[in-house]
């Protein structure tokens, strides 16, 4: 017995420890739960109509599309679509449109509530689009890049960069634009030039002043209008492949001081002129590619040909080599000397076409004067047959007066009655 009364007390006090120890722990459950459910009970106190106030976009996908939320991305890719959808989720960063039948992007195409505003990368590319109007883009304040390649713009707004009013409008975020392969059919150019709807969306106000790269491949572009370069003194990568420029003369690339890549490969340049190679030199940190061109290999190509040893501004420049005349086909222009570099006696190309344009100019005034002679023919068969009566008559008193002075009588007579 007094081991048992020994031992009493140490397990009551041990009961008393686990009780005043579960008093503790169950006290801190509550009231580590009293938030909980006071915020449970608040939330599902909120009427319908708070939640009905805003619509759920952020969990909605439209029904042609396909949506990531954790990537950001919704795609809508080849599905026949003639608008852009209208119940786009606010989250969407990277949004798909190809392969679509839109046709014509209105303004405000992308304006929603609420707002895309993340949304920075635009793809538009093979959607049919035939004209972009001015605004198209607005309401989209992170959109940094934008491809509207393979796409026949016929209509292309000198605002649809900027909105309705570009000197007053903001500039626009962008920083890739991607206009490859849009030239639209001959037929449906309306009386325009693609080259200058083009150069007119490029330099309407400073738009565009933060673009840093610009792709123009495979549009068949034969000159670059002037100064359409001017509004986009950030740009840093300027693609040109795969055009029809014959020239460089009226472009200028002087304000262009952060340029870092120049593509001009695959186009017509048969030489390069003094004053663009000197604005290609002072650029710091341009590279210049000029591979696959129709170098013409002759006296206009010696100050070319002395730059190109020179710099180190044009990328694989050993590649480049004549292609016309015939007999300097193939050879590198690297390896040419002055000597080599002659113009023949036969006129230049640039003369043959003056003269072929004169041949035309001649022969259509030429028809122009026929077709005046043929609507005229009855006045000037009238004309034709008064001039015939009149030397007729002339002729007739030529031939009277020498048959008088071929007869001695008819002289005589003449002569008395001369008296």
């Amino acid at each position: 017995m007094p081991g048992g009364c020994s031992r009493g007390p140490a397990a009551g006090d041990g009961r008393l420890r686990l009780a005043r120890l579960a008093l503790v722990f169950l006290g801190w459950v509550s009231s580590s739960s009293l938030p909980s459910s006071a915020s449970s009970s608040t939330s599902s106190a909120l009427p319908v109509s708070a939640a009905s106030a805003q619509p759920q976009l952020p969990g909605r996908c439209p029904p042609a599309c396909e949506c990531s939320e954790a990537a950001r991305t919704v795609k809508c890719v080849n599905r026949n679509l003639t608008e852009v959808p209208a119940d786009l989720p606010p989250y969407v960063r990277n949004l798909f449109l190809t392969g679509n039948q839109l046709a014509v992007l209105p303004a405000g195409a992308f304006a929603r509530r609420p707002p895309l505003a993340e949304l920075a990368a635009l793809n538009l590319s093979g959607s049919h689009l035939e004209e972009v109007r001015a605004g198209a883009f607005e309401h989209l304040p992170s959109l940094r890049q934008l491809d509207l390649s393979h796409n026949p713009l016929a209509d292309l707004s000198p605002f649809a960069f900027s909105g309705g009013n570009a000197s007053v409008a903001a500039p626009s975020p962008l920083v890739e634009l991607l206009l490859n392969r849009i030239v639209p059919p001959a037929a449906e150019r309306q009386n325009r030039s693609f080259e200058g709807t083009v150069a007119a969306a490029l330099r309407a106000g400073h738009a565009l002043r933060g673009l840093r790269r610009l792709e123009l491949v495979s549009n068949h572009l034969l000159y670059l209008p002037r100064n359409v370069l001017a509004q986009l003194p950030g740009l840093r990568h300027l693609d040109l492949r795969n055009n029809s420029l014959v020239s460089l003369t009226y472009v200028s690339f002087r304000n262009l001081t952060h340029l870092e890549s120049l593509h001009l490969e695959n186009n017509a340049l048969k030489v390069l002129h003094n004053g663009t190679l000197a604005e290609l030199q002072s650029l710091p940190h341009v590279r210049v590619f000029l591979d696959d061109n129709p170098w013409v290999c002759d006296c206009h190509m010696a100050d070319m040909v002395a730059w190109l040893k020179e710099t180190e501004v044009v990328q694989g420049k050993a590649r480049l080599t004549c292609a016309f005349p015939e007999k300097m086909r193939n050879r590198v222009l690297l390896e040419l000397d002055s000597s080599d570099l002659e113009c023949d006696p036969i006129l230049p190309p640039s003369l043959q076409t003056s003269y072929v344009f004169l041949g035309i100019v001649l022969a259509l005034i030429g028809a122009i004067f026929l077709l005046v002679l043929y609507l005229n023919r009855k006045g000037i068969k009238k004309w034709m047959h008064n001039i015939r009566d009149a030397c007729r008559d002339h002729m007739e008193g030529y031939h009277y007066r020498y048959e008088i002075n071929a007869d001695p009588r008819l002289t005589n007579l003449s002569s008395n009655s001369d008296v």
